[in-house]
């Protein structure tokens, strides 16, 4: 039986196919649709662990639970995570197989390339339909020799291409004429249609321009997605930062609790903070400067990809001296993995930097060393008398030599550190934490019996869902899902041949 398959192309980053495909497959797995996510190659400091010990991007694990699966390694069979300026992690099949720049990257190619089309097939052979979301954009045509997750990908399996535009950043019209031109007419070939993303207004507005791009590369737009709030879970990488919440939900108590979340130059793992901000009346802030820390409750050092790197920036900024002095003072501060690591009393890495030892914080009587293999797992264990569900992704290992237990990690006052992501999604470990930090600072903060952040994710999965169902052409979805590339695309031409 032939398998149906879409990808979902962008006319930049972040213009919308990471919720786009995950609403695609809500929409069709609420339909009794077997369906799975795909994406080839991901470059991203936000990922997960499966429950097979393999780290794929965080996105691809949101869209797996809009399919109603378990994510896994196939769904992201190439994870480059930036490390430096010019080189990443290639992470392959949920493994780590070395680092690479952008020269020696495409001498991996080939082997990247069977691994991914071998990942595709086999995802194919089991689930009815596999939606796929590119990279970047397709119209990187300096790219277009070595690319495995656009036209690539749409090449070699014959898919239909869906490309979408974010018409909140303007141009969105030109944006896509110009990525449909500046492709050859093979590539062209496999775009079949288009959707506008984030629309503010009454789409009637936008009548003659569709009429107008319809004239001029014979695709229609299927569709005009409206701007939908409240979609910052899980986001992919740094550029969706900004579209993070300060507060969503008002105090249930008389005060707010303020949480500042230091916002690292290789800040990974950043949707740790997720479950955090979802709760009524607690404030997250991204900060990078010591001025920014204001009134803070909770000072959390969150992961990251250079720990060495990022703790001199910590120091270069002042925020390592303003932390430092809040713990003193007995204001509580978390630590998460790399942020984690900063806190110990020495950092000895031969492995991420090629440091040597280096001085920590000192602010947890700790000690780390840089092991060649990463850890990669889900951990379980309790916490504040609660239970918690974490996952693990690292290079340090962390070796306590004093203070008390907190999770994997430790604590010394008012400062606590564990090396395990996700902690804030369990609900009940997160209400307990925060409850204790309001009583460490005095806050007249009432936590909230009733948030579950699962519930939330699935809240936020379901209107993506409905974002599909009611505002683009199903029917003609459906059919490029089903049926493939449509015949007849005409090609367009602008100056070259």
């Amino acid at each position: 039986m032939t398998r149906g398959s879409l990808l979902v192309a962008g006319t930049t980053s972040d213009a919308g196919k990471s919720v786009l495909t995950a609403g695609i497959c809500r929409w069709l797995a609420r339909q009794g649709v077997r369906v799975a996510p795909f994406k080839a190659q991901n470059m991203s400091l936000n990922s997960m662990v499966t429950a097979d010990g393999s780290e794929i991007g965080r996105a691809q694990a949101m869209q797996a639970a809009a399919c109603g699966i378990e994510p896994e390694a196939a769904m992201n069979p190439v994870l480059l995570k930036p490390g430096g300026e010019r080189s990443s992690q290639v992470v392959l099949m949920g493994r780590p197989v070395g680092d690479a720049d952008a020269i020696s990257y495409q001498d991996l190619k080939p082997r990247l390339e069977k691994t991914v089309h071998e990942a595709f097939a086999e995802l194919r052979s089991r689930f009815d339909v596999v939606i796929c979301e590119g990279a970047g954009s397709p119209a990187e045509i300096n790219l277009r020799s070595r690319d495995l997750a656009n036209l690539g990908l749409a090449r070699a399996f014959e898919l239909p291409v869906l490309v979408v535009g974010d018409i909140d950043r303007g141009g969105v019209f030109a944006s896509m004429f110009g990525t449909l031109a500046v492709l050859s007419p093979q590539d062209q070939a496999l775009i079949a249609g288009f959707v506008i993303n984030k629309f503010r207004g009454d789409s009637r507005l936008l009548a003659s321009g569709l009429d107008l791009l319809y004239t001029m590369t014979g695709r229609r737009v299927l569709g005009t997605i409206p701007w939908l709030e409240g979609m910052w879970l899980d986001v992919e990488d740094s550029l969706d930062l900004q579209s993070r919440p300060h507060s969503t939900v008002p105090p249930l108590g008389p005060e707010l609790l303020r949480i500042a979340a230091i916002r690292l130059p290789r800040l990974s793992n950043v949707t740790d903070i997720d479950a955090l901000a979802a709760e009524p009346g607690v404030q997250v802030r991204l900060v990078s400067r010591p001025d920014e820390l204001g009134e803070a409750d909770l000072i959390v050092l969150p992961g990251t990809r250079a720990t060495v790197a990022d703790l001199a920036w910590l120091r270069d900024t002042g925020l390592a001296a303003a932390i430092a002095a809040r713990a003193a003072a007995g204001s509580p501060v978390l630590g998460i993995c790399g942020g984690y690591q900063m806190l110990a009393r020495t950092i000895t890495d031969d492995v991420e930097s090629g440091a040597g030892t280096v001085s920590g914080l000192d602010l947890l009587p700790a000690s780390v060393h840089f092991a060649r293999r990463k850890s990669l797992g889900r951990p379980t264990g309790t916490a504040l008398g609660e239970p918690v569900i974490g996952y693990e992704i690292h290079h340090g290992v962390v070796h306590v030599e004093g203070g008390t237990g907190f999770l994997d990690g430790c604590a010394a006052g008012s400062v606590r550190g564990t090396t395990w992501h996700g902690i804030f999604e369990n609900d009940s470990f997160r209400r307990a934490f925060l409850t204790d930090v309001a009583a460490t600072t005095g806050r007249r903060f009432v936590v909230s019996p009733d948030t579950s952040f699962a519930g939330l994710r699935q809240a936020r999965l379901d209107a993506l869902g409905d974002a599909v169902a009611d505002n683009l052409d199903t029917d003609a979805l459906r059919r490029l899902i089903d049926r493939g590339i449509p015949d007849g695309l005409p090609t367009v031409t602008i100056g070259l041949s």
